[in-house]
């Protein structure tokens, strides 16, 4: 790591202009020697730092978390150790900010940690109105094992979901590569056409029909083998049977009378080996009260079938 890197991680209220005079007269040495911003530290050295006065946070910074947030956070924690925080996310709270976002769970986290090796990280993301199942690593290095199980598919993930019709085959695998499109209603992934292969993302779904209301909805299990954008909505409308609620890739039948107008997708189970190397994290997010209406209405039962996938979170294929 970079001196100036390593002084942005552990003395964050440092302006860069500081710690650069600070270098020029010598008041911070490695190894007693005098050293550059771009001095690259190896463990086990040793580095002079002078007394600094307290120093107002710069801009930007991450306010503390109030007593209301704290207690949100309480509520939707599935799962909490010295590594990981599992949340179940909401439907309608994004997972980060952007340009008129300023509610989201990336700002909570942020006010968890007084400076960024302590701040818990995102490994992965779910879109604004899905809900279920979020993991959070408490420290970079965590952040980091997890990244690599994500990239390398040893992570399991079981969404469920309530779609127009009944899909026929009733078990299969969406395999359609995705291409991102901007619309004038925002971001939007659509099916790779012909000449499209060198922008189009790989994405393979899994999906089986857990149960059905006649032929006007169907319970889906969802299980996605990669992690693109929109991927889950975007396979279902491909496949000819859009998401309930969703507005992005809507359907054109109605929606069934007293179910409300927002988007049953859930982010039901994840699976992952610990990232201390010990065990096998499997946790289930309870459904949000729009889906649990909805599943009241058409008779569905949350506990019954093979719901959860046990099959495929075993390694066997439901393609």
């Amino acid at each position: 790591m970079r001196l100036d890197r390593w002084f942005r991680t552990h003395y964050a209220q440092v302006p860069h202009g500081r710690l650069e005079k600070l270098l020029r007269t010598g008041q911070v040495r490695v190894d007693g020697a005098r050293a550059k911003a771009n001095t690259r530290l190896e463990a086990g050295q040793s580095i002079r730092v002078p007394p600094l006065p307290d120093a107002p946070p710069p801009p930007g910074s991450p306010k503390p978390l109030s007593k209301a947030d704290r207690a949100f956070l309480k509520s939707i924690t599935l799962y909490e150790d010295d590594d990981l925080l599992i949340l179940n996310k909401p439907s309608g709270i994004a997972v980060q900010g952007g340009t008129k976002t300023v509610q989201h769970i990336d700002r909570l986290l942020e006010g968890m940690g007084d400076r960024p090796e302590t701040r818990p990280r995102l490994v992965h993301r779910l879109d604004r109105d899905t809900s279920g199942v979020l993991v959070v690593a408490k420290r970079r290095s965590v952040a980091a094992k997890l990244g690599r199980a994500f990239q390398t598919r040893s992570v399991r993930k079981i969404y469920w979901a309530l779609v127009h019709g009944v899909p026929k085959p009733p078990q299969g695998k969406i395999d359609a590569a995705l291409v991102k499109a901007t619309t004038p209603d925002g971001d939007r992934v659509r099916k790779a056409r012909p000449g499209e292969q060198d922008k189009a993302q790989s994405a393979v779904t899994h999906y089986a029909v857990i149960d059905r209301a006649a032929q006007q909805v169907a319970l889906m299990s969802l299980k996605p083998v990669t992690g693109r954008q929109h991927q889950l909505r975007a396979h279902m409308a491909i496949l000819g049977h859009p998401i309930l609620g969703d507005t992005k890739y809507p359907s054109e039948a109605e929606l069934p009378e007293g179910i409300e107008r927002r988007l049953h997708l859930h982010a039901r189970r994840i699976a992952f080996p610990h990232p201390s190397g010990e065990g096998i994290v499997d946790v289930t997010a309870p459904l949000p009260p729009h889906l649990e209406a909805a599943f009241a209405a058409f008779g569905f039962s949350p506990t019954g079938g093979d719901l959860d996938g046990d099959a495929e979170l075993c390694g066997i294929s439901c393609g």
